[in-house]
């Protein structure tokens, strides 16, 4: 009955002051928040898979459902060998942690569930690179990459960024809940997978500098995932603050905020320059929105919030646009929506701050922390790619890739009502 009585304050009253309340309770409460938000992060993994399967081909499709499947087994398990104990572990001058590998010398029920927590974050940075890299990358090739990002990449600047002794923590760098140290390292490693890898076969002409269109099989699902991505952002923002505090009610808040105005940002965007008013776009731009307020989502106030997200659609369209000019194939816009878009945020959380407006050298602080997060997992993520690519082969033979990777790399197809011609041409 205890529980249950716990249950009832943790749904209903998440805004309780920790004062009302004996500490015993206070941690029951605070272990129970944190799980049931890992809990809803967790779902977003069933988001990520929807978008980035629904915008590759169908005969892709189980082959992007399978990597956004395996790599989170991958992260989870990764995050307890290595990654808790770079990003937590006692630290070396700010720069690595160095104790708790294999979770050796946890006990504290709320730094279970506080692990529990901070893998489903390591599981977003490994996954994002999986929609970029879709329809040409070998199955086997990319789980070793999520094994780098999760065990090591993400975890080594996230201890930088927010352990309380990591040295860009101690210089006030400004991330709630990962603009940069979540969305812009996974769209890093997202970017130097692309690069690796190559474009899809067709994706640009040779002879002009405009892409080909290659369109997504089923936009159904890209929307229902954006809506459960949306959904998982409350859990990502507002878990972030480890315990039930009155912070809850207002960085919710400016989490829809943040998402709503981004979508409205795309489409204003595209009034004005005159292009069309994709269904995909929308969705990005309601992502990029909440990504970009991760920042500074506990730390502005709910209007900057939203002005935050509205010029996250800008920063999305021309991003994207960015990206395409530089001949790199990314199918979900990865780039744009995570990287882009977070380093948008990043710095909105330095000029929003509350009673700090505008302090130039808040502003520099934050500009300098994404662009260490940038040259880190660039250069860290570039090169685990390039030796995969020596030692395995990252991308697929140009025969799988037009045939579709379900077949060649599960020997499975998504849709067997009209793809029966792949079977008979093997």
């Amino acid at each position: 009955m205890k529980y249950l009585t716990l249950g009832v304050f943790l749904l209903l009253l998440p805004g309780i002051s920790s004062a009302a309340i004996d500490p015993e309770t206070n941690e029951m409460l605070s272990i129970m928040w944190l799980t049931l938000c890992a809990m809803i992060v967790f779902f977003m993994q069933s988001a990520f898979a929807l978008i980035e399967s629904g915008m590759s081909r169908a005969k892709n499709a189980v082959n992007v459902m399978m990597k956004n499947y395996f790599d989170v087994c991958i992260a989870i398990l990764m995050f307890g060998v290595t990654g808790y104990a770079v990003m937590y572990g006692d630290s070396i001058q700010g720069w690595v942690g160095t104790d708790k590998f294999f979770l050796d010398g946890v006990e504290n029920g709320k730094e279970f569930a506080f692990i529990l927590f901070n893998s489903m974050f390591a599981a977003t940075a490994a996954t994002i690179s999986s929609g970029a890299m879709a329809e040409r990358t070998k199955f086997h090739a990319y789980a070793i990459s999520a094994v780098f990002v999760s065990g090591l990449i993400y975890p080594l600047f996230a201890h930088w960024a927010w352990n309380p002794n990591g040295w860009l923590q101690k210089l006030e760098f400004v991330d709630f809940a990962g603009s940069t140290v979540v969305h812009s390292v996974g769209a890093w490693v997202a970017l130097a997978g692309i690069i690796v890898v190559g474009p899809r076969l067709g994706r640009f002409d040779p002879d002009t500098s405009e892409p080909r269109e290659i369109r997504g099989h089923n936009l159904m699902l890209v929307t229902l995932g954006g809506f459960i991505l949306w959904f998982g952002f409350f859990a990502f923002n507002a878990g972030s603050t480890n315990s039930m505090t009155d912070q809850v009610g207002k960085i919710a808040l400016n989490t829809a905020y943040a998402g709503a105005s981004g979508a409205i940002g795309v489409i204003l965007i595209g009034y004005i320059r005159r292009i069309p008013l994709l269904l995909t776009s929308t969705v990005n731009g309601s992502l990029a929105g909440l990504v970009s307020v991760a920042a500074g989502c506990a730390t502005m106030e709910p209007m900057f919030a939203a002005l935050t997200g509205l010029i996250s659609g800008t920063v999305f369209s021309y991003g994207r646009d960015l990206i395409l000019k530089m001949r790199l194939d990314d199918v979900v816009d990865a780039v744009a929506v995570h990287g882009i878009s977070g380093m948008w945020g990043t710095v909105a959380a330095g000029m929003f701050f509350t009673d700090d407006m505008f302090n130039p050298q808040r502003i520099m602080i934050q500009v300098f922390g994404l662009v260490v997060a940038l040259l880190w997992t660039l250069a860290a993520s570039f090169t685990v790619f390039s030796i995969i690519n020596i030692i395995f082969g990252l991308r697929s033979t140009g025969m799988h890739e037009q045939r579709g990777l379900d077949y060649s790399e599960h020997n499975e197809i998504g849709y067997p009502e009209f793809q029966k011609s792949t079977f008979r041409a093997n």
